[in-house]
């Protein structure tokens, strides 16, 4: 249990028991159904692993004699989860039910991973294009020779000195 318990953390799951009928699943397939059931005692774990882990917790063990009762009652797991759903709300589910509103839970980060990944693509082919477009146009102030520069003969030479120095 992570901080204080609030006093309404538990709140007791009761259907009456049907008629004749006998438990409706194994010990395993329960605590399986635990599994798929938030505890209320405000920490993260499911009510299985909560009363398996922190004896300090009052309330999973609440919540698992509930369990217990409704699958002693004939209840099946649909029907127990029903049951809680409707005592504490959606909060109860480990995993929320992929129905309505929900389905934005479980679609969004796929979308969002598809555009990102489409628009990455996009940046990728034009900074490819705008490369290969930047090597076919040569370096940035090539001039042909025959184009005519606007210098004297005098700044011609110096220049042609200097590069003649650089090289050497």
């Amino acid at each position: 249990m992570s901080g204080p318990m609030s006093d309404n953390a538990y709140r007791p799951v009761r259907l009456p028991a049907k008629p004749g009928a006998p438990a409706s699943m194994t010990a395993a397939a329960r605590d399986e159904l635990e599994h798929h059931l938030h505890c209320q005692c405000g920490c993260t774990l499911d009510v299985y692993t909560c009363r398996t882990t922190d004896f300090t917790c009052p309330v999973s063990p609440a919540m698992h004699a509930d369990v217990v009762r409704l699958v002693d009652g004939g209840y099946t797991g649909p029907e127990i989860t029903a049951a809680f759903r409707k005592t504490y709300g959606e909060r109860v589910l480990m995993a929320p039910v992929r129905e309505g509103f929900n389905w934005a839970a479980y679609i969004t980060p796929f979308v969002a991973l598809g555009a990102g990944a489409t628009f990455a693509g996009f940046l990728m082919t034009r900074w490819r294009r705008a490369g290969i477009a930047h090597e076919a146009a040569g370096p940035p102030h090539a001039t042909d020779a025959s184009t005519p520069v606007d210098a004297t003969a005098e700044e011609l030479d110096r220049l042609n000195a200097a590069i003649r120095d650089d090289e050497g």
